[in-house]
């Protein structure tokens, strides 16, 4: 059996990178951990090769040479999986799909010959023992959680690791807060389900052994869902596994971290120094209204400065658009996303999510609107009625977008960021794509791009008072550039 296992292509989103990639010579952020995990998965004779359209293109010649296509996506992806999905039907090539975006809405589809949705650990056995029987049915699901301490580690060596940004891997699933715009909980659940420490080595020594010397990225739902088990099993293993080695992790994280100083301290040991929480907005209404529980009641703007001074970058996630939101709403979160120093700050409206408590609350209410789910967060649409009205919304969205990426803000926040950061003891090493990064930039940002003042003026009071952190300024000022391209691409 050949089979292709396709990553349709991802557009320009704020979390795609497109624009900062290009500095250091890479073509996407990520390979397709799914897909490789699901390559894992499938029986070992098969003939397998991924095509990841992120960095290439799926060929005449991949389609003759086919049996099976799989295909994964997110919802984002929507219109380049029906691209694919269409190509390969009429190539004649059995399409078999899988992941969030066919989970949620596989209505949508109708071209597929196969949907192996939910978690493949018990979706996948059930679809490859049909096949082999004759009898593969069309649908493949189920309302259990499957435990993933047997998950096999991706098959990183079909990807070509020389044309992504950075690796990820994935340690639990689940998440224990239920906040009603999101769909983690519908779809993985509330208990934090962990691989075993032994697993995770496994796969960072495959990455190891593999050259990868890069930034690492833990794609939890909520890496600290599980705090004692962490404490007590993985983080100590990750600290005895980096001695002479240093690989610098990143992962998605709850801001109640900024409560437990000795997990903290843990985390920053391990490698991680960079987290993205979802901060979501400064209102106390606005969080009560979506059961953001864990943000209620506290000094935000502190939380994360504590977590910066400790070594960890905080990026962070921001919604407008709750009914309790008011025109006042836009400034609030412009003068805190300038304060708190979040650097790298994604604003996206409010969507509704099928599956979610949102969704349906909002389908209840008759205040849906015909637009598909977008799965982009910051292109300025939601298909929501909005209380203050549409135009209203979006036009404050476009006056934050406009503010926190204009130039001279997003430098003074940037060295706000720079003030507070502690440099953690394991962060990306040096090597000759960022010493070109930092070149190209000198041209693109100093001279050419419109931020030329800034950019040399907050690089030359980083060099003289936050040397240490000189290569990160640099990073982040591409990052800048690339998070202005895409809000000025939303801002027609």
């Amino acid at each position: 059996m050949n089979v292709l296992l396709i990553y349709p292509e991802v557009p320009d989103t704020f979390w795609s990178f497109k624009h900062a990639l290009k500095f250091i010579r890479k073509r996407a952020g990520s390979p397709p951990v799914g897909l490789l995990t699901v390559a894992a998965m499938l029986p070992a004779p098969w003939n397998k090769r991924l095509v990841d359209l992120q960095i290439t293109t799926l060929t005449d010649q991949d389609l003759e040479w086919a049996d099976m296509a799989m295909i994964s996506a997110m919802s984002v992806q929507r219109d380049a999986a029906q691209e694919v999905i269409t190509r390969c039907h009429k190539a004649g090539i059995k399409t078999v799909v899988g992941g969030p975006l066919f989970t949620i809405e596989p209505d949508g589809f109708t071209d597929v010959d196969h949907f192996v949705l939910n978690e493949a650990e018990l979706t996948l056995p059930l679809f490859l023992a049909d096949l082999e029987r004759g009898c593969a049915q069309k649908v493949y699901s189920t309302t259990e959680f499957a435990s993933i301490q047997e998950t096999p580690v991706p098959l990183w060596e079909l990807a070509d690791m020389r044309q992504y940004g950075w690796m990820s891997l994935q340690y639990s699933r689940g998440c224990p807060f239920k906040c009603d715009f999101c769909s983690i909980t519908s779809l993985l659940g509330h208990r934090s389900r962990a691989k075993t420490s032994g697993q995770i080595l496994a796969e960072l020594d495959a990455l190891w052994l593999a050259g990868w010397r890069g930034n690492t990225f833990f794609v939890d739902d909520n890496f600290i869902g599980n705090r004692g088990r962490l404490k007590a099993d993985l983080l100590p293993v990750l600290i005895e596994w980096q001695k002479g080695k240093g690989l610098p992790f990143l992962t998605e994280v709850s801001i109640n971290l900024a409560d437990d100083a000795e997990l903290v301290r843990l985390m920053v040991q391990a490698g991680f120094h960079t987290v993205f929480i979802g901060i979501e907005t400064p209102s106390a209404d606005g969080l009560a209204e979506c059961n953001k529980k864990q943000n209620a009641g506290r000094d935000l703007v502190a939380d994360v400065k504590r977590l910066q001074r400790a070594g960890l970058h905080v990026q962070g996630g921001f919604i407008l658009g709750f009914d309790s939101d008011t025109p006042t709403i836009f400034q609030r979160q412009i003068d805190f996303i300038q304060s708190s120093g979040v650097v790298m700050a994604m604003v996206g409206l409010l969507q509704a999510i099928p599956g979610t408590g949102l969704h349906a609350r909002l389908f209840r209410e008759g205040r849906l609107t015909e637009q598909a789910f977008s799965g982009d967060n910051v292109n300025g649409d939601t298909n929501i009625v909005s209380n203050m009205g549409q135009e209203k919304l979006r036009e404050g969205y476009k006056r934050v977008l406009r503010h926190i990426y204009a130039p001279r803000q997003f430098y003074r926040r940037l060295k706000t960021f720079l003030r507070e950061y502690h440099k953690p003891p394991i962060m990306e090493k040096m090597r000759a794509e960022h010493l070109w990064a930092f070149l190209r930039s000198s041209v693109e940002l100093g001279i050419l791009g419109r931020e030329r003042w800034q950019y040399w003026k907050l690089l030359t009071w980083t060099y003289f008072r936050r040397r240490e952190l000189f290569p990160l300024a640099v990073s982040l000022t591409i990052c800048g550039y690339h998070f202005r391209r895409t809000a000025e691409a939303h801002l027609v």
